[in-house]
């Protein structure tokens, strides 16, 4: 067989489809809180919508300013970089600031409000290192 291992696996069915975290799980109301139909439909003040998608909304204003001065190769090089930054990571339990990131985008100079009351999604999370990284790979 010349396909080996590695293909054989990728074309087996992953882990999330039959564990208990994976396609059948229960809505989890500690992490998620309450669910409304309503929530979900409707955005609670109009401009909850522009601040979710604020820095997608500024990279690609920045990627057509890029084009437009140095040509098509500047974007697509900061977006790969964007995209190597990204895939590096720390293990779950521990807090991590991704400078990388911040200094690709330039905001490695400023203050903002993440920096002096720190984003609750990015806040640190303390518990078990074991079960925090077996929930992140889906084996729970």
């Amino acid at each position: 067989n010349s396909r080996g291992t590695a293909s054989l696996l990728k074309d087996s069915i992953s882990f999330t489809d039959v564990s208990a975290s994976g396609l059948f799980e229960g809505h989890d109301l500690l992490r998620r809180g309450f669910t409304s139909v309503k929530n979900e439909l409707l955005p609670s003040h109009p401009l909850e919508q522009t601040e979710k998608n604020f820095q997608l909304n500024q990279d690609k204003t920045n990627f057509a300013t890029l084009r437009n001065v140095q040509g098509i190769h500047a974007p697509l090089k900061l977006q790969m970089e964007f995209r190597a930054v990204k895939q590096v990571q720390r293990l779950p339990f521990l807090h991590s600031s991704n400078i990388a990131m911040d200094i690709l985008r330039g905001n490695d100079e400023c203050i903002g409000f993440e920096d002096i009351l720190n984003d609750p999604s990015q806040s640190e999370a303390m518990g078990e290192p074991h079960m925090m990284m077996e929930h992140k790979l889906g084996l729970l």
